[in-house]
């Protein structure tokens, strides 16, 4: 390790300052927890040695401490920590990882890294720290049983606790742990230069000029630095909103506050809410944060902020966050969050296969997985993609992993499809695993005591498994004396390795795969069969028999026979998947597909993308269920609607949507060096039918990323408002490359609020970006 160059050791009352300084950093930041002197804080702040396991071959100790922040874990060796104050390394980033890129704390061998390189005898000893997007698990051993629960107990309050914070809150605690970075020389006093270094860190760029102005405005002592309430008043000047004072200015008629009468004129004229004075007054209760003024039943202007960046002042309506929708339509009425090649982790010829890329879709609400299925060498059958490079992993593992996860975050029943590749012997024990490991949840047989003719609800199948997958008889043998059997083979498709392209170019034979009884007799709601085209489906078909489409013939279908495809999902499923060339797991566009009132449009979850933007968006509302009722025309067999020609009918509803983009609040840099400060601009898109897809675009901001202001105006004409999804995107503009995310955030269009509203930004991976927000207004209007 080479070292640039040392630094002088800190003398002995230099070393206890830093240290007392450090104490009341953690200190400060504890109680913006709401975790001062918490014990489970404490033990994280002093921290310990862990046993970090990679393989079988490599488990080394290092030393694991939650910094002063309290919101960065740092960790190295022994050897590093004790250079760590005499060298600066070249080329070496901080051995450091944010608690907001912890996606789950698992006590245990969970992981199949530690049930793969540890032994049983070790397992109340080990816990696995799981991160967002692609990065790999942290595998950890406690030296005791008691240890390892504290830290997962421990690092599970503090990341619960930095979740549950208000948006204000976060924002206090990011700008106070900045300026404490700032101040370069840890004397509690903020230089010129250390105020403008400050502005750096929380993206803003700032000439000279303005850095002195700023600095001279709060140096009320003339001293040549700003401590104690200096900086408490530099940083009121830094988090003001002009905006909002203005609001605020126009309603705040009583006194300077507003009055419930106030905020009450304030909802109805500007948030266009159906409120009374009751609403105003519960709307004080909860967010005014100043007594004397609760008491008047008057509201703050920190108040009327804290008001807006919360539930209410969302632009998500509060009635659509909850469940709203009516649960008790049959199945093939709704829209079904759904997974394509569940089990891969990145690409589709290499890539690793993992039991956790089944647990991250099933945490955002996906209850459609794929299951692709291959004989094991060992007699036990394996989940991989075939003919690939793609790593495998034990069948009886994901049924297991799917059972503990599939109704953490919704009690919907959850579709299990099988693409089955493996020998009858194999089969059998693919049906034996889902029945012992599924138990009663696993759905084995037709709901009620007769032959069904419709499929039944997502609130009758609460809690249940449904299996997808090829069946040799029909539901009516459940109801039969006689167990009659088609044929004990049926044609199977590999969806997965096939490509249209080339399948134009030769004929292929379909394979004929011999069907184990015992695997047949638990597909029931959703029994694959092969396309015919619209007519034979409505014919020959029963409601439970489903085909599968690949994206290219499922968007030549949505194309040209629109309506047909409309009223064939009106009576049966649909599941869409991506074409075998998308080697890469990109994905199709969902939107034509959904326009058809198809229910499974299977999208890679392991891939980040506009496309998954947009399903997120879609199954965000009514509980994050992954269930969305479709509209009542779309369920009708006699439905009329066609999303390209457009006919008049009671899907035309034309809307005029006034948007204004006013601000941008604390966005992220995209890239963490210091002096990187982004150009930010954003971008409003629509998606739905034809003719309501449109995108419109801000000016960029130059060299400001903490409070940017564009006050502009947007008008869309929207003629399907049922359908339409609208997308923010801020990105940071780049004049000679493509622009880099900064967030993003999709939503239907129905779910929109009037008004002032605060919309909250997501990363690439869908998880929240703490502190950042766009403030924008919203006017929805009937067209004339």
């Amino acid at each position: 390790m080479q070292c640039l160059k040392k630094q002088p050791r800190r003398t002995k009352s230099e070393e206890l300052m830093y240290q007392e300084k450090n104490k009341n950093t953690a200190r400060i930041n504890g109680k913006l927890l709401g975790m001062e002197g918490d014990v489970d804080l404490q033990f994280l702040l002093t921290g310990g040695d862990l046993l970090k396991v990679r393989s079988s071959s490599w488990k080394k100790t290092r030393f694991y401490k939650l910094q002063e922040d309290c919101k960065t874990m740092w960790h190295e060796s022994h050897k590093t920590l004790r250079s760590k104050q005499t060298c600066e390394c070249r080329n070496r980033q901080p051995p450091t990882f944010s608690l907001d890129d912890i996606e789950a704390v698992r006590a245990g061998r969970q992981s199949e890294g530690l049930k793969k390189h540890t032994e049983d005898q070790v397992d109340g000893r080990c816990f696995s720290i799981i991160f967002k997007g692609r990065r790999k698990n942290l595998d950890l051993i406690a030296s005791s049983e008691e240890e390892a629960k504290q830290w997962v107990s421990a690092l599970e309050k503090v990341i619960s606790n930095m979740r549950n914070l208000s948006r204000q809150q976060k924002t206090e605690h990011w700008i106070y742990n900045c300026m404490r970075k700032a101040d370069k020389n840890s004397d509690s006093k903020m230089s010129q230069k250390e105020l403008k270094h400050f502005l750096q860190r929380v993206n803003i760029e700032v000439d000279d000029d303005y850095a002195e102005m700023l600095f001279q405005k709060c140096d009320h002592s003339n001293s040549g630095y700003l401590e104690g309430p200096e900086i408490e008043h530099f940083y009121k000047l830094l988090t003001e909103r002009e905006e909002i004072d203005v609001i605020y200015g126009q309603y705040a008629t009583t006194n300077g506050q507003m009055s419930s009468t106030d905020l009450l004129n304030f909802l109805l004229k500007e948030q266009r809410e159906s409120a009374s004075v009751d609403d105003a007054l519960k709307l004080i209760q909860k967010y005014e944060v100043d007594d004397a003024a609760k008491e008047k039943q008057h509201m703050t202007q920190d108040g009327f902020l804290m008001y807006l960046h919360h539930e209410e002042g969302l632009l998500l309506k509060p009635s659509h966050k909850g469940m709203y929708q009516d649960m008790t339509q049959p199945l093939n009425h709704y829209f079904i969050s759904s997974s394509h090649n569940t089990y891969l982790m990145e690409d589709q010829l290499k890539g690793p296969s993992s039991t956790e890329a089944y647990i991250r879709a099933l945490m955002k609400s996906c209850r459609c997985v794929e299951l692709d299925c291959w004989d094991g060498s060992d007699g036990e059958p394996v989940i991989y993609h075939g003919y690939t490079l793609t790593s495998q992993i034990l069948f009886k593992d994901v049924i297991k992993t799917v059972k503990e996860y599939a109704f953490k975050t919704s009690e919907y029943p959850l579709i299990i499809s099988l693409e089955n590749h493996c020998s009858v012997e194999q089969q059998k024990l693919m049906a034996e695993h889902m029945t012992s490991i599924l138990g009663s949840a696993l759905l084995t047989g037709p709901l009620g005591d007769e032959m069904p003719t419709n499929f039944p609800s997502p609130e009758d199948l609460k809690g249940r498994f449904v299996i997808k997958g090829k069946r040799l008889n029909k539901l009516d043998a459940f109801y039969s004396a006689e167990d009659v059997m088609e044929d004990d083979s049926v044609s199977e498709d590999d969806e997965a390795a096939e490509d249209e392209e080339d399948e134009e170019k030769k004929p292929k034979e379909k394979s004929k795969l011999k069907l184990a009884k015992e695997l047949s007799e638990i597909v029931i709601y959703c029994k694959s069969v092969h396309f015919n085209g619209f007519e034979d489906a409505r014919d020959n078909l029963a409601f439970y028999e489903m085909s599968s489409f690949k994206e290219g013939k499922a968007l030549q279908l949505a194309e040209e026979s629109a309506n047909a495809y409309i009223q064939h999902n009106a009576n049966k499923l649909s599941r869409i998947y991506p074409k075998g060339s998308r080697t890469d797991s990109s994905n199709y566009n969902p939107v034509p597909l959904w326009n058809t009132g198809c229910q499974i449009v299977a999208l890679n979850f392991q891939t980040p993308s506009k496309e998954l933007d947009l399903n997120q968006g879609r199954y965000y509302p009514n509980n994050f269920c992954g269930y969305i009722l479709k509209p009542a025309y779309m369920r009708d067999p006699a439905s009329e609607f066609d999303p390209i020609t457009l006919t008049k009918g009671e899907w035309l509803q034309h809307k005029i949507l006034h948007l204004m983009i006013i601000s941008g609040q604390q966005l992220p840099k995209v890239h963490k060096t210091k002096k990187s400060i982004v150009d930010p601009l954003v971008r409003v898109e629509i998606y739905g039918v034809q003719a309501d897809v449109s995108e419109k675009e801000t000016a960029k901001i130059t060299n400001n990323g903490f409070n940017p202001m564009w006050n502009q105006q947007f008008q869309f004409e929207v003629y399907v408002p049922d359908l339409a999804m609208v997308r923010f995107v801020v990105e940071d503009y780049d004049s000679t490359s493509q622009n880099d995310l900064i967030g993003q955030y999709a939503l239907p269009f129905n779910s929109l609020q009037n008004g002032y509203r605060h919309v909250p930004l997501l990363t690439k991976n869908g998880d929240v970006i703490p502190s950042a927000s766009l403030f924008v207004h919203v006017m929805v209007l009937d067209a004339q």
